[in-house]
This record gives C-alpha cells, sequence and structure tokens, in this order.
C-alpha cells in the first residue's frame, strides 16, 4: 500500500512513465485459418472477381456444358469416389477437348471434393485417385496439404483454362495453421506445377502430398533428435510433376523416400521414383529409393485394420531408418 500511496502523490508524468517502463509487448498471435475455411475464401474471391465462375455439384446445381458457353465452373464431388460416375465426361471430354480443338476450345473448368481415406466409411469411399488423375494427358491434378496450399492452389485452378483436379482431404478440413499475411491477400496464387520445400535437410528426401505431409514432417521432428535430418517436400501439385525439386534435393541428400496414402502399383510414388532411375539423380544415390504407401487391398472397415492399411508416422521412420541402413 505504501509504494501505491508512493505512486499517487508523484506527479502524472512521472507515474506515467513507470507505468510505461513496467509494460511489456508481446507478439500478435498468428493468424490460424482450417483448410475448409481456406478453400472457401479462395472461391469466395474468385467469385467476387470473375462473375463468370460459379459452383456445381449435388444440392448446388445442374452441369449443362457450362464451359462451352464460356464459364468457369467449380464442380463439387461430394467424394472423389463419386467422381467415377462422371469420369467419361472428366477423362474423354473434359480433359481431351482443348487439344482435339486444336487449342480454340479451352475448358476452364475445376472438379474438386475430398479424396483418399477418410475414418471407417471403409473400401468404396476410401480411395485415393491421384494416380488416377495424374495418368491422364490434358488434366492438371493438384494436391494441397495445408491452409496455404489449399487457397493458393483452388485460385490458381479457377483462373486456369485448362480442367484442374484438386484432390482434398476431409480429415484435413477441420485442421487449422498458421496462415501467412501473404495467403490472406485477394492476389494470392500458388502456382500449379511447383513443389515446396516444408523442411530442410541432408541426409535424406522425403516427397509426399497431402495429408501424409504432416505425416513426414513428424517423422523428421523424430528423427532430427536421433541426428537425422530430413528434408521434406509437399509436392502440391501430381501433374505437371515438379521434378526439378525433387531431383535437386536428391542430389543433395543421396536418399529417396516418397510417401502416399494411395495403393502402391502405379501409383505416385512409383511414378517419381520411375524419374529419378530415368534422370540425372539416379547416379547420385547411395542406396535403393524407397515406397511408403497405402496396403494394396481394399480398405477394410475395422479401425484397427483400417490404421494399418495406410501410412503412420512409424512406417515413415522404419522406411527411412532402412534406406539409410541405421
Amino acid at each position: 500500500m505504501a509504494a501505491v500511496s508512493g505512486l499517487v502523490r508523484r506527479p502524472l508524468r512521472e507515474v506515467s512513465g513507470l507505468l510505461k517502463r513496467r509494460f511489456h509487448w508481446t507478439a500478435p498471435a498468428a493468424l490460424q485459418v482450417t483448410v475448409r475455411d481456406a478453400i472457401n475464401q479462395g472461391m469466395d474471391e474468385e467469385l467476387e472477381r470473375d462473375e463468370k465462375v460459379f459452383l456445381l455439384g449435388e444440392e448446388v446445381a445442374q452441369y449443362d456444358g457450362a464451359y462451352k458457353a464460356g464459364l468457369r465452373p467449380i464442380c463439387e464431388f461430394m467424394t472423389f469416389n463419386f467422381s467415377m460416375q462422371a469420369i467419361d465426361q472428366v477423362i474423354n471430354s473434359a480433359a481431351k477437348t482443348y487439344y482435339m480443338s486444336g487449342g480454340l476450345q479451352p475448358v476452364p473448368i475445376v472438379f474438386r471434393g475430398p479424396n483418399g481415406a477418410s475414418a471407417g466409411v471403409a473400401a468404396q469411399h476410401s480411395q485415393c485417385f491421384a494416380a488416377w488423375y495424374g495418368h491422364c494427358p490434358g488434366l492438371k491434378v493438384v494436391s494441397p496439404w495445408n491452409s496455404e496450399d489449399a487457397k493458393g492452389l483452388i485460385k490458381s485452378a479457377i483462373r486456369d483454362n485448362n480442367p484442374v483436379v484438386v484432390l482434398e482431404n476431409e480429415l484435413m478440413y477441420g485442421v487449422p495453421f498458421e496462415f501467412p499475411p501473404e495467403a490472406q491477400s485477394k492476389d494470392f496464387l500458388i502456382p500449379i506445377g511447383k513443389a515446396k520445400i516444408e523442411r530442410q535437410g541432408t541426409h535424406i528426401t522425403v516427397v509426399s502430398h497431402s495429408r501424409p505431409v504432416g505425416h513426414c514432417l513428424e517423422a523428421a521432428a523424430v528423427l532430427s533428435k536421433e541426428g537425422v535430418e530430413c528434408e521434406v517436400i509437399n509436392m502440391r501439385t501430381i501433374r505437371p510433376m515438379d521434378m526439378e525439386t525433387i531431383e535437386a534435393s536428391v542430389m543433395k541428400t543421396n536418399h529417396l523416400v516418397t510417401v502416399e496414402g494411395g495403393w502402391p502399383q502405379f501409383g505416385v510414388g512409383a511414378e517419381i521414383c520411375a524419374r529419378i532411375m530415368e534422370g540425372p539423380a539416379f547416379n547420385f544415390l547411395d542406396a535403393p529409393a524407397v515406397r511408403v504407401t497405402g496396403a494394396d487391398v481394399p480398405m477394410p472397415y475395422a479401425k484397427i485394420l483400417e490404421d494399418n492399411s495406410i501410412p503412420q508416422v512409424k512406417d515413415i521412420i522404419f522406411a527411412i531408418k532402412k534406406t539409410l541402413n541405421i
């Protein structure tokens, strides 16, 4: 109380000075945005920017050859497993029209929705279509991981004059990520065909896309405590694939592990390994490349079997140690 009384009896200017010296500023908390909100933000901005952009899908509207009328539809699938009902239109019409018209008829359409394994929805609703659509010339295929990816890629997809497949992940929709200031701009775009190095490393290159990128970063954090530094690459785009970034990393680390949630045969990891073998980075490898994939079975319904059918952090750590022979 005596201290307080002393302050009260002092001139206001002195008291203000004392209070200022005792006041500490803390840095503002980084903005957190969920993947779902980032996607919606990106679409809202593009709908506002260009009156030709509109939404269609289940309980949204009706497909009627909109791109032929000069519009830019965003077609939402409730899940990409349902895109099988439209695969003739996606593969035989959308993917080929620009080419078969000699470049006279662009097809600016976005096909978006959740892809890959969710939780407890069994074999018919748990497939990854990255390899399916990535196989087809004429399509561009992107696969975002975090909120920054989600907004930047959906905006680039909407502005592209080619059909773009946007493979989201249902389990990531509600996950918040730090949203950098540049991503908050209405002009923010992530170029299609460009990967991002999420973590720098020197001992091994780990390449992934979508939800498994987070698993790779977790595995890298664990291994860092053991003296192993992993370089983690977020592909962002499946087609066209950014092999320059992957090759440059492999030439630096001399080791490669690929991680994906899809099946192993003819998968994204298989394509990466083939291109490494055929390209300049092959001679830099000190050990065979290793793939971590989903199990080569229809997705089981039982949770314990489901968990063992998709890559986990422990599987990635095991593959990295196997590759490095430690």
